[in-house]
C-alpha cells in the first residue's frame, strides 16, 4: 500500500507472451496487472546490426502497447537477440533451424543482447520512458552429434533465439556465462529494477 504522500502506482503491463519473463519479474516481487502482447514484424532490416535491432524491437513493442492502453499504466517490453559477430541468429521455430543454430554455436563464444524498455501509457504523464541494453557473452562446448540430437529431442529450443534455453537442457553444454544470466533468459533483472526505481510511485525498494 502506498504510504502517506506517495504517488499511487499505475498498472504494470508486460508486453510479452514469454512465461520466462513473467517468472523473472515474479522473482523480484513484481506481478504484472496484465499481459498485452504486441503483434509486430520482427524481421531485421537490411544490414541491421544485432544491438540496434534489439533496441528497436523493445521500443516498438512498448510503444504499440502504450498507444492502446486506456488507463494509467507503465509498459515493460524486451527483446533478446543471439548474435555471432554481426550475424543475428533466428528464433528457432522448427527443428532444422534449431539444429543449424546449435551447429553454428558449437565450440564458440557468442553474444546475447537483451534490450528492455519501459513506456508510460498516455494516461500516466508522470511516467518516464527508458531503455537499458545488456550484452552477455556465452560459450558452448564443442557439441557432438549425439549432444545436438539430445538437445533437439528435449524440445526446449522452440521459439528461442539461437535455438537454446540457458535454463534448459543446454545448460549442460555451456562452458561459461560472462554477464547477466537473467538477460540471457529474457529479462535483465537489475536493469529492469533500475528503470522501475526511476519512476514515480512505489515499485521496488
Amino acid at each position: 500500500m502506498p504510504g502517506a504522500g506517495s504517488v499511487a502506482r499505475p498498472a504494470l503491463v508486460l508486453a510479452s507472451a514469454s512465461p520466462r519473463r513473467l517468472d523473472l519479474l515474479r522473482q523480484i516481487g513484481l506481478v504484472p496487472d496484465r499481459i498485452d502482447v504486441p503483434d509486430i514484424d520482427e524481421t531485421p532490416g537490411p544490414h541491421e546490426l544485432p544491438r540496434p535491432y534489439a533496441e528497436r524491437l523493445a521500443r516498438e513493442k512498448a510503444r504499440i502497447v502504450a498507444e492502446r492502453t486506456r488507463d494509467p499504466a507503465l509498459i515493460i517490453a524486451a527483446d533478446t537477440v543471439v548474435s555471432l559477430g554481426r550475424r543475428i541468429l533466428p528464433k528457432a521455430e522448427d527443428r532444422k533451424t534449431a539444429e543449424d543454430c546449435l551447429r553454428r554455436l558449437s565450440g564458440r563464444r557468442h553474444t546475447v543482447i537483451t534490450a528492455v524498455a519501459v513506456q508510460p501509457g498516455p494516461d500516466w504523464p508522470e511516467g518516464r520512458a527508458g531503455l537499458r541494453v545488456v550484452e552477455t557473452v556465452v560459450a558452448f562446448s564443442r557439441l557432438t552429434d549425439r549432444q545436438i540430437g539430445a538437445l533437439l529431442d528435449a524440445g526446449d529450443w522452440q521459439g528461442k533465439a539461437g535455438g537454446y534455453a540457458l535454463q534448459g537442457h543446454a545448460a549442460s553444454c555451456i562452458r561459461f556465462v560472462s554477464g547477466s544470466a537473467s538477460a540471457v533468459i529474457g529479462l535483465p533483472l537489475f536493469e529492469t529494477a533500475q528503470l522501475l526505481r526511476g519512476q514515480k510511485g512505489e515499485w521496488l525498494p
